[in-house]
């Protein structure tokens, strides 16, 4: 196995994964747009609009593994560069998707482009955790959010400006025209995808290509902190409880993260704030995780260590989410978007956790830590099942529509609580679980 370079051989490498993490930022957070856009197209409930983001998120559970079987039998750049053109097939899928306006054919292209990047993840973050000592190991991934999050806001801007213009002048128009010309105004809006998805799937297609031909060193995970006789005793990766703790953690954490940034928008226009207003508000969750990023890259680990980010991360979710469902207005579309805080510092301080010890066994466990990615296709569509419920339980109350809306919408994030709340244990403790006699 090769040794981690010196420092100097590292920056290109980082740079080149940095491009990485920003495009699967970039087709991860348009996600927030495509939302509404597909409610509005397709006539869905809540539940079924936040479909959108499951069908991106599972596809990490069904192809980590796979994924992880892949990177092993050609290596991570030609897994990075298969990654890109299955994320460009996806993009192409769009085209048919919309022609039919037809939302299981949606469903399937962001699954592809989920699947491609389950390749993009499951190389590019165990290669970005070894390029370095494991202490240091957050401040490389915090750079990876960075651009990863930087791209994400370009994308909800740039989609929101595309997908949502015109939607509140349309949604009006639909409720009073005849079902021939309905049908006219909601097929002109899904071909507007179009274009834009031939760009992307161009793009990737390039940078798939370029990928192969990059000056990324053959770096294989190594074991990072595991003792030879840990490794004698261990024999399963069943062995390692702080690391299942660890894929519960981020898969919850996930979760979360999605919800905060994917549905501030539709929760935006359920509070009647216009939509070329509530389109931005992707932007204020990004650039709140932007700015943390750069905070953890700057302090960790010289002055606060992964763990207490990881805490302090914890502590200020479990805040911001009671804060959230007792406030109203656009002053809980902030708590909302201050989230970005509170979820910035998770993932980098989780990785390097969890993969504490693992040993021969670190390859498999970044697989599961993937998999655990999928908290982003369970969690979203629970916050849209509460808020259907809830909306009916308010409306056969004789609460009007409008506002039974918007407080089903409030309520619904009660779905964060818990999730903090796991993320504060293993903070706190999981994360030494089954390490104390290491």
């Amino acid at each position: 196995m090769s040794a981690i370079p010196p420092k100097n051989k590292t920056l290109v490498p980082i740079i080149i994964i940095a491009g990485l993490f920003f495009i699967f930022g970039f087709v991860t957070w348009i996600n927030g747009a495509l939302i509404p856009f597909m409610k509005t197209i397709n006539e869905l409930t809540d539940a079924e609009s936040y479909l959108v983001a499951s069908a991106s998120y599972i596809s990490f559970v069904v192809m980590a593994l796979p994924a992880s079987s892949i990177i092993n039998s050609i290596g991570y750049k030609k897994g990075m560069s298969l990654g890109l053109i299955v994320m460009a097939i996806g993009a192409l899928v769009f085209i048919p998707a919309a022609n039919a306006r037809t939302y299981w054919v949606f469903l399937f292209a962001i699954f592809i482009q989920g699947a491609g990047m389950t390749l993009l993840q499951t190389a590019s973050n165990p290669y970005i955790t070894i390029l370095g000592p494991i202490e240091s190991a957050a401040k490389r991934i915090a750079i990876m959010g960075i651009a990863n999050k930087v791209a994400g806001a370009l994308g909800s801007v740039i989609f929101g400006a595309i997908l949502l213009s015109g939607i509140d002048d349309l949604k009006n128009k639909l409720v009073t025209v005849e079902a021939a010309e309905k049908a006219s105004l909601l097929d002109t809006m899904a071909n507007s995808v179009v274009t834009p998805y031939i760009v992307m799937a161009i793009v990737l297609f390039t940078l798939g290509v370029f990928i192969r031909k990059a000056p990324l060193p053959d770096v294989e995970a190594e074991p990072l902190t595991a003792s030879s006789s840990d490794e004698k005793i261990k024999t399963s990766i069943f062995q390692f409880p702080h690391l299942w703790l660890g894929v519960l953690a981020l898969f919850v954490y996930v979760g979360v993260e999605v919800v905060a940034g994917d549905t501030i928008i539709a929760y935006g226009i359920s509070l009647d704030i216009p939509v070329e207003k509530a389109k931005f508000f992707t932007l204020f969750t990004l650039m709140a995780m932007v700015a943390t990023y750069a905070l953890g890259v700057v302090l960790i680990p010289k002055y606060i260590s992964q763990t207490f980010a990881l805490k302090a991360s914890a502590i200020l979710g479990i805040l911001l989410s009671f804060c959230i469902v007792f406030t109203t207005g656009f002053t809980s579309v902030l708590l909302l978007a201050a989230l970005g805080i509170a979820n910035a510092l998770v993932w980098p301080a989780i990785w390097p956790l969890a993969l504490t010890g693992l040993g021969k066994f670190t390859k498999t466990a970044s697989a599961l830590l993937i998999m655990a990615i999928s908290g982003g296709a369970i969690i979203p569509p629970i916050y849209g099942a509460l808020v259907d419920y809830k909306k009916q339980e308010f409306i056969s109350n004789g609460i009007n529509e409008v506002l039974a809306t918007a407080d089903a919408a409030s309520f619904g994030y009660w779905i964060l609580l818990p999730c903090y709340l796991i993320i504060f244990y293993y903070a706190f403790w999981g994360h030494r679980v089954g390490l104390q006699s290491s």
